[in-house]
């Protein structure tokens, strides 16, 4: 067996490696008693800590990446069909359509699903197809003041290609 390099002590994601606490399977792994930053104790085999496979006691996937979970009631409807969907054509490269909003700089600025529900509620007729359309800057970014429910008919007549062009006047001289 390999000598092993004493990790107590050190900080490991959420956990910190308090002492050897003895070895674990056929290849007889050291084994430590990790403290977490939830308060509770757990054994970690050196490796997990040192490769980074371990991270937390398990309480992180239990509450979600970014803190506790917050329970919405609104999944897989429409309104956070449109409010993933926004994102991802704002924020990611790979997206179909993200030539037409984050490639030419439109960001989509609400911090949270509740920020976004808070500003346009709920769909307003169900059986209608409605989507989000930013109104009445269609350049501007998705924000407060910014974005509504539209029909089809209204993203139409929204659209950069189809905005009317004023009149021009020459003057004959």
């Amino acid at each position: 067996m390999p000598p092993f390099k004493d990790i107590s002590g050190q900080r490991f994601g959420m956990l910190v490696a308090m002492w050897p606490a003895g070895y674990k399977g056929a290849r007889r792994d050291i084994m430590y008693l990790c403290q977490c930053d939830c308060g509770e104790r757990v054994p970690i085999r050196n490796g997990h800590l040192r490769n980074g496979i371990a991270k937390s006691c398990g309480c992180k996937s239990k509450r979600g990446v970014h803190g506790p979970r917050t329970l919405h009631g609104m999944t897989r409807t429409p309104e956070l069909a449109a409010y993933c969907g926004a994102i991802v054509r704002c924020t990611k490269p790979k997206a179909l359509r993200w030539k037409h909003y984050g490639g030419r700089g439109i960001e989509f600025r609400f911090k949270s699903f509740a920020e976004f529900f808070a500003e346009l509620g709920p769909k307003p007729k169900p059986k209608h197809l409605y989507s989000l359309d930013r109104f009445p800057n269609n350049d501007g970014h998705y924000e407060k003041g910014n974005v509504r429910w539209a029909t089809a008919q209204e993203q139409n007549s929204n659209r950069n290609c189809c905005k009317k062009k004023r009149p021009t006047t020459e003057v004959a001289g």
